[in-house]
């Protein structure tokens, strides 16, 4: 064999090591986020940085890693797809361990063709999308269950429990608006109902004028809000100074962010319907909700609590969990066994069970009442 052929072995048998190994070079662990930190969609941005970064910050501080220490490296995307792609390049560049928590649906969609090249695993986006749930040869574990299983929750629960059957949808006019809008078909469809009616707003705007007029025209007895909270807000108010809606409900997905909702309407909460993807983040008969409580005091005394940080929060410490169930060096092959591994009690108070690609598959559904989010269940 010739000396230039056994270097090229060297070095293929090198690379190839690297790659099946693929061990944390040293003690820093780095998460790669692309969230809103400004912009209409800052406060989402906000509460998943703050939910995810008080149980990292718990991590380092009690060495539950030993001596390994989660650093999380923040772009600000303003919710908009080409920052999110030049965002995840630089990530790429920096070789982060994982992505973590990116935000929205058009923003995760338009990248996936930049992470399907690495080796790096995209854990927890904030989307319900159901492209992330498909196989797609990339290494996602979503924690949230999808848009489809929300929406059709609040469907069986309107239909079964409210009589409605007269459904119509305001949904923002790209791949997340889309994605709910088709779940609401799929949904309608299999109970034997039809959409009344329809209309679409342009992504990080409040031009919702000709969706109102359109919806309006059709009488429904329920609306989805398939939209960002200031958009859907906006509808909202529109609507109540309206004789047409006395009666509707409005009823918002996880996305929306009730408690900015909430915020936006000044508490003017009536007929109004929150499916979620995590448990209210003020039960305190959950031992990880009193966690959460204590660690965003003591981390984020400033942060309010609310349904996404806590999902967040619920993310990160899934994956710090997985993390510490690693033996020898931790690599992202292993990370990626353990997180799908997981015991279902292992976030105590929050069931999960690794299956359709997510952790944790469960629906809730919340009206607000006397300042607090109730269960609608709790009313029959």
């Amino acid at each position: 064999m010739s000396k230039y052929m056994m270097i090229s072995l060297i070095v293929f048998v090198l690379i190839f090591f690297n790659i099946d190994n693929d061990e944390l070079d040293g003690d820093i662990m780095t998460l790669g986020l692309s969230i809103p930190r400004s912009g209409i969609m800052h406060a989402v941005g906000d509460a998943v940085y703050s939910g995810a970064s008080a149980y990292f910050l718990y991590a380092n501080d009690d060495d539950l890693l030993g001596d390994v220490k989660i650093d999380l490296t923040v772009h600000d995307d303003k919710y908009e797809p080409e920052l999110t792609v030049e965002n995840t390049k630089r990530l790429i560049d920096k070789d982060v361990f994982a992505f973590f928590a990116f935000v929205g649906t058009p923003t995760v969609k338009k990248i996936l063709p930049y992470i399907g090249n690495t080796e790096i695993p995209f854990v927890a986006p904030f989307t319900g999308a159901s492209f992330l749930r498909s196989d797609n040869g990339i290494d996602i574990v979503n924690f949230r269950s999808s848009y489809k299983e929300e929406i059709d929750y609040t469907v069986e629960y309107l239909r079964n429990k409210r009589d409605v059957s007269r459904f119509a949808v305001f949904y923002q006019n790209d791949d997340y608006g889309e994605e709910g809008f088709v779940a609401l078909l799929h949904s309608l469809n299999e109970r034997g109902l039809k959409l009344s009616g329809e209309g679409t707003y342009k992504r990080n705007t409040l031009s919702i004028r000709h969706a109102f007029h359109e919806i309006k025209s059709s009488g429904p007895e329920a609306v989805f809000m398939i939209g960002a909270y200031t958009a859907n807000a906006l509808f909202i108010k529109t609507a109540k100074k309206d004789p047409v809606f006395k009666n509707t409900l409005f009823c918002s997905v996880s996305f929306g962010d009730a408690d900015e909702m909430i915020k936006e309407l000044e508490h003017n909460a009536d007929n109004l319907l929150f499916s979620q993807v995590v448990p209210n983040y003020k039960d305190s008969s959950r031992p990880v909700v009193l966690e959460y409580k204590r660690l965003m005091q003591k981390y984020f005394p400033d942060q309010p609590l609310g349904f996404v940080s806590l999902e967040a929060f619920l993310a990160a410490k899934s994956v710090v969990q997985a993390l510490k169930r690693i033996e020898g060096p931790i690599t992202r092959k292993k990370f990626l066994k353990e997180i799908k591994r997981l015991p279902k009690n292992i976030l105590d108070g929050v069931d999960i069970d690794y299956k359709n690609s997510q952790l944790h598959n469960k629906t809730y559904l919340f009206q607000y009442k006397d300042s607090k989010f109730i269960d609608v269940y709790d009313e029959y």
